[in-house]
C-alpha cells in the first residue's frame, strides 16, 4: 500500500497525516439537494432547534449553569453521560455553521460554548457529574462515569469548530486544550494506568492533535488504546468484553461487546495506527472489520444483537425481531469504516457506509426531523405506541420514533453526521478523485499539484441509478488526470458512458471501482448507470434468525413487508403471509412489489401440530414493500425485512 502524507487539513470530521486518500471537504464537496440534500435540511432548520429545547427543558444544558454558580450536585439533571450530548450538539452546529454559514447559528453556538467555559475548573477540568463538594471525586467510577468519554466529544466538536472557523474567537479550542492537557497529565505514561469504560476519547485526541500539531495527544489516544484488553476495568456481569477490555486491540479477531464502545475504539485505533505508522495495529483492524461485517452486520448495516447490553452477539447470532442496531453504532460503524476506506481506498468500505447510513442513519430521524429510533429492529410483531410528545422515552422500550430518551445520544449524534456528511462523498488522490457516495453536489478542489478539478454531479439517486458526472473546468485542457467511480457490490450490469468531444464511449461496468483518465474539458460528461430493479436477497445458512426467509432490496435501500400495505391479502399482521415460491419482485411506480400468499390464522390450546398436515394458503395477493427508512411513517405497524417463503 503506498501512503501519502496529507499537509493540510480539510473541512472534515476526519484528517489523516497519511493515507492513500485525503478527503474532500466542506469547502470542496457541497450536497445540492436530493435524498440527503433533503434531510440536510430538515436537520438544519428543525432538528438542532429542537436538539437544543429537549436540553434546555431536560436541564442538561442547565448543570453547566449549576457547576459555574456552585451549586452542584444539587438540581442537576439527567445521566452521568448528560454533558456528551451537548458537546455533539455543538460539534453538528460547527459543521452546519460551515456548510451554511447561518449566523442564527452561530450565535446558538457562542451563547452555549459561553455556558461551558464557565463551568470549566481552573486546572481544565470539565464535567458536571463529578469532582465537586457532594459529588463523587473525579475519575473514581471509570467504568460507568464516562467522564473521559464526555472529554472525547468534547474535543470533536473544538476540531470541528477550528476546521470550520479556524480564526473563531470563541475559545472552544482552548477549552478543549486546557482538558486534554490534564488529561495527559492525569492518564500520561507516569500516571494513572486506566482507561474509560466507554471508548470514545481516543477519537478527540487524535484529532485534536492533527488539528493542534500536538503530539502529545496522539501519544495519549496510543497509550488509551494500547491499555485496552488488560483488565483495567473491573469485570462484570457481561465480562470485561463488553468495555473491550478483555483482549489487547491487536489481538483481537473481531468487534465485540457493546457496539458503540467498540466502534468508537477501533475508529480511535485507526488514527493512531496511520498517525504513528503502525501497520501492524491497522492490519488487525482490517481483520477484526472483516470478519464483523461478514458475520455481525444486519443486512440494514446495523450492528449490535443484543438489547441487555448493546452489544454485539457472536458469529451469525443475527435475530430480526431482537435486532438492537443501536443508531449511535451505525454512527460509530461509519466512522471507523470511513478511517479504513481513508488508509485503504478499498469500495467495499464506501458499501458498507452507504448500506449504513440509508438503512440505520436515514432511519432514525421523522420526517419532520423532531423524533428518532434509538434502535433499529427487523422486525416488529406488533404495532408500535406513538410516543407522548411531551415525555422522555426509554431508550429501546420505544417502539415507534420519540422526540427525546433518557439516553439520548442517538439524536445530536444523527444530527452532526448529517451535517458533515458532504465530507464523506469524495476523496482525492495524487492523480484524481474518487467519488464514493452519490447525490447532486458540487466539487471544485485542487490535485496535490496544483491542477484545479471542478464538476457537478447530477443524480436523483437512489429513486433511479443515474450518475451523470459533468466536467465545469474553464481553464484549457491539462495533463490527464483519473475520475473514479464506486460500483455497488450489488450493482452487477452497470454501464459506464463517456460523452465527449471526441466522441461516445459505452461499456459494461463490474462492481468494484471503474476510472476514466483524461484530461477534462469543460462539458466532457461521465455517466454511471446502475441496475435499480427490486432484488432478491438470501442469508447465509448459519443465521438462523433468517434461516427460510428472503429479503428485497432496490439500490442501496433493504425494502421492508409494512402491514399497512396488506389490505389486498386481506390481512393486517405481517406474520400471516409468506413469500409466493420463485416469485420475483417487481417495481411499479417507483414501489417493489411482491407476491405473497396468506396464511391461515389457527386459534387452538396448541400453537403446534403434526408435521405434513394440511397447512395450504387462503389466498395469494400482489403487495407493495416500502423503503425500510420510512417504515412507521405512516403509523403504528408491524413490520418485517426478512420475509418467509411458503412452502
Amino acid at each position: 500500500m503506498t501512503m501519502q502524507t496529507t499537509t493540510t487539513q480539510p473541512q472534515s470530521p476526519v484528517a489523516p497525516a497519511r493515507g492513500t486518500r485525503r478527503p474532500l471537504g466542506q469547502t470542496e464537496v457541497r450536497i445540492t439537494g436530493g435524498f440527503w440534500g433533503e434531510r440536510q435540511d430538515v436537520n438544519g432548520r428543525r432538528t438542532l432547534a429542537h436538539i437544543e429545547g429537549k436540553l434546555e427543558s431536560e436541564g442538561w444544558l442547565g448543570n453547566f449553569d449549576l457547576a459555574a454558580a456552585g451549586a452542584l450536585p444539587d438540581g442537576r439533571r439527567g445521566r452521568e453521560f448528560s454533558d456528551s450530548e451537548v458537546y455533539k450538539y455543538l460539534e453538528a452546529l460547527a459543521w452546519e455553521i460551515g456548510r451554511t454559514g447561518d449566523p442564527a447559528l452561530e450565535e446558538r453556538f457562542r451563547a452555549v460554548v459561553t455556558r461551558v467555559a464557565a463551568a470549566q475548573e481552573a486546572d481544565g477540568y470539565l464535567n458536571t457529574r463529578f469532582g465537586r463538594p457532594g459529588q463523587a471525586a473525579r475519575w473514581s467510577a471509570l467504568e460507568w462515569g464516562h467522564e473521559l468519554y464526555c472529554l472525547g466529544h468534547l474535543f470533536q466538536a473544538a476540531v470541528a469548530r477550528a476546521r470550520t472557523r479556524p480564526e473563531a474567537d470563541d475559545g472552544l479550542l482552548g477549552i478543549a486544550r486546557r482538558a486534554a492537557d490534564l488529561v495527559c497529565r492525569e492518564f500520561g505514561a507516569d500516571g494513572r494506568d486506566a482507561i474509560c469504560g466507554h471508548a470514545e476519547v481516543e477519537v478527540g485526541l487524535a484529532e485534536l492533535s492533527r488539528v493542534t500539531g500536538d503530539r502529545r495527544y496522539l501519544d495519549q489516544a496510543r497509550l488509551f488504546v494500547e491499555r485496552h484488553g488488560h483488565g483495567k476495568l473491573g469485570d462484570i456481569e457481561w465480562g470485561r468484553g463488553y468495555f473491550q477490555d478483555d483482549v489487547p486491540v491487536r489481538d483481537a479477531e473481531v468487534l465485540r461487546g457493546h457496539a458503540v464502545r467498540a466502534n468508537y475504539l477501533s475508529a480511535g485505533a485507526a488514527d493512531v495506527a496511520v498517525d504513528t505508522d503502525d501497520d501492524a495495529l491497522l492490519a488487525a483492524l482490517r481483520r477484526q472489520w472483516d470478519r464483523t461485517v461478514a458475520r455481525r452486520t444486519y443486512i440494514t448495516g446495523g450492528q449490535g444483537s443484543h438489547h441487555q447490553d448493546e452489544a454485539f452477539g457472536e458469529d451469525w447470532e443475527l435475530p430480526a425481531d431482537r435486532a438492537y442496531s443501536e443508531t449511535c453504532a451505525g454512527v460509530g460503524s461509519i466512522m471507523f469504516t470511513w478511517r479504513l476506506l481513508l488508509a485503504d481506498g478499498g469500495a467495499r468500505y464506501a458499501d458498507l457506509i452507504e448500506r449504513t447510513l440509508y438503512n440505520v442513519i436515514a432511519t432514525s430521524p421523522a420526517p419532520d426531523g423532531c423524533a428518532f429510533y434509538y434502535a433499529n429492529t427487523l422486525h416488529q410483531r406488533v404495532p408500535g405506541i406513538p410516543a407522548d410528545p411531551g415525555a422522555v422515552s426509554p431508550r429501546a422500550s420505544s417502539s415507534m420514533r420519540a422526540p427525546w430518551f433518557e439516553v439520548s445520544c442517538c439524536p445530536p449524534n444523527v444530527a452532526r453526521t448529517l451535517a458533515s456528511l458532504d465530507a464523506y462523498i469524495a476523496t482525492a488522490d495524487a492523480d484524481g478523485i474518487q467519488l464514493h457516495q452519490y447525490a447532486p453536489s458540487t466539487i471544485r478542489t485542487a490535485l496535490a499539484d496544483g491542477r484545479t478539478v471542478a464538476f457537478d454531479v447530477e443524480t436523483r439517486y437512489p429513486a433511479d441509478g443515474a450518475i451523470r458526472v459533468v466536467h465545469r473546468t474553464d481553464a484549457a485542457p491539462q495533463a490527464p488526470w483519473t475520475l473514479s467511480l464506486r460500483v455497488p457490490s450489488w450493482a452487477s450490469g452497470a454501464r459506464l458512458r463517456v460523452e465527449t468531444a471526441d466522441g461516445v464511449e459505452e461499456r459494461e461496468v463490474e462492481p468494484g471501482v471503474t476510472a476514466v483518465r483524461r484530461a477534462f474539458r469543460s462539458g466532457d460528461v461521465v455517466e454511471l448507470h446502475l441496475p435499480m430493479a427490486p432484488r432478491l436477497t438470501t442469508p447465509d445458512a448459519r443465521i438462523d434468525g433468517a434461516r427460510g426467509c428472503v429479503a428485497v432490496e432496490r439500490g442501496p435501500e433493504v425494502l421492508a413487508l409494512e402491514s399497512v400495505d396488506l389490505a389486498p391479502a386481506g390481512v393486517d399482521d405481517v406474520g400471516l403471509v409468506a413469500l409466493v415460491p420463485g416469485t420475483k419482485p417487481v417495481e411499479r411506480d417507483g414501489r417493489g412489489w411482491v407476491e405473497v400468499v396468506r396464511l391461515a390464522a389457527e386459534d387452538a390450546e396448541w400453537p403446534y401440530r403434526d408435521a405434513g398436515g394440511d397447512r395450504a394458503p387462503v389466498g395469494r395477493a400482489v403487495v407493495p414493500l416500502v423503503p425500510y427508512h420510512e417504515w412507521a411513517q405512516r403509523g403504528p405497524s408491524t413490520m418485517r425485512v426478512w420475509i418467509p417463503t411458503a412452502s
